[in-house]
């Protein structure tokens, strides 16, 4: 196990009632900065250059202290990183040259592992997409087939929460299908979204606008929306989508950052501690920002 612990820096910070929104990655970047606080990660693995090339960059940006932790047994290595997180000895776990489905195992152990009784393990994304004014957050693209209605609003609770702590005092979440009816037959989750709209109007979720089914143009354009006539107080101006499956997910992750360019952090939600959980075609920046969300 080598450990890099990065000198610590003082900041003098002015505290406030309420934050500032973050509208992109640099802000969020600049934010932990001013906060001044080094979450520590636990590194599995670290052998591939763009995890060390990641973890290195957020040591010095100053949001981060690091444990690598670089076991020839792979799963030796998931089972330290978890054991240590159950100790309160790091904050966030990240994944490096390892296999999810090992990790997985190690996180998911009824007897040793992370996640606690009741919860549910599922993938956040937050993705800054050119010619869109603001983050965009999405769920699940990696984690669950095809979530159960309980499952599906663990997923908005998971955003939500992420949300409120980028300073989102109100966000505006749409439920994803390919038309905006309720289709029982077809598309037997739409009869759940309007569950799930209704007690986001009673305000079991906090301050926020849930508003579907919606397609995800009418989600993020104000046009769409206005040309197909219809009324939504979302009006186009999503903060944040929820895919009825992991296909619909993982399709629109991929069109954003194969022909969109777009730059993307995500991690697990659900355990005791954050789970960065990246894909071996993620890049050195993706995999820095999502130590970035994590840490936040």
């Amino acid at each position: 196990m080598i450990s890099i612990f990065a000198p610590r820096v003082e900041f003098f910070v002015f505290f406030v009632t309420t934050m500032n929104t973050i509208s992109n990655f640099e802000e969020l970047i600049a934010h932990l900065q001013q906060r001044g606080e080094r979450k520590r990660v636990a590194v599995i693995c670290p052998r591939d250059e763009s995890t060390q090339g990641a973890v290195k960059k957020a040591v010095e940006a100053g949001f981060i202290e690091a444990v690598m932790l670089d076991d020839d047994d792979a799963d030796a290595a998931a089972a330290k990183a978890v054991a240590m997180a159950r100790n309160g000895e790091v904050d966030v776990i990240m994944k490096g040259l390892i296999n999810t489905d090992n990790l997985l195992r190690a996180v998911l152990n009824k007897e040793t592992g992370i996640l606690p009784k009741g919860r549910v393990l599922t993938h956040l994304t937050c993705a800054q997409v050119p010619g869109y004014d603001k983050l965009i957050y999405c769920t699940d693209v990696a984690v669950i087939p095809h979530p159960t209605a309980e499952q599906r609003e663990e997923q908005l609770k998971y955003a939500l929460q992420l949300m409120h702590r980028l300073g989102i005092e109100e966000p505006r979440v749409g439920l994803i299908n390919c038309t905006e009816k309720v289709n029982e037959k077809h598309f037997p989750f739409t009869v759940e979204y309007k569950e799930l709209i209704a007690k986001a109007e009673t305000g079991a979720f906090g301050r926020c606008i849930v508003d579907g089914p919606l397609d995800l143009k009418t989600c993020f354009s104000p046009e769409a929306l206005h040309k197909k006539g219809i009324s939504s107080p979302l009006e186009g101006r999503a903060d944040a989508v929820i895919f009825p499956d992991i296909q619909a997910g993982n399709v629109f992750y991929k069109t954003i950052t194969c022909f969109c360019h777009a730059e993307t952090a995500a991690m697990l939600c659900g355990p005791l501690v954050p789970v960065v959980l990246p894909s071996r075609g993620d890049s050195p920046d993706n995999k820095f920002l999502s130590l970035a969300l994590a840490s936040l």
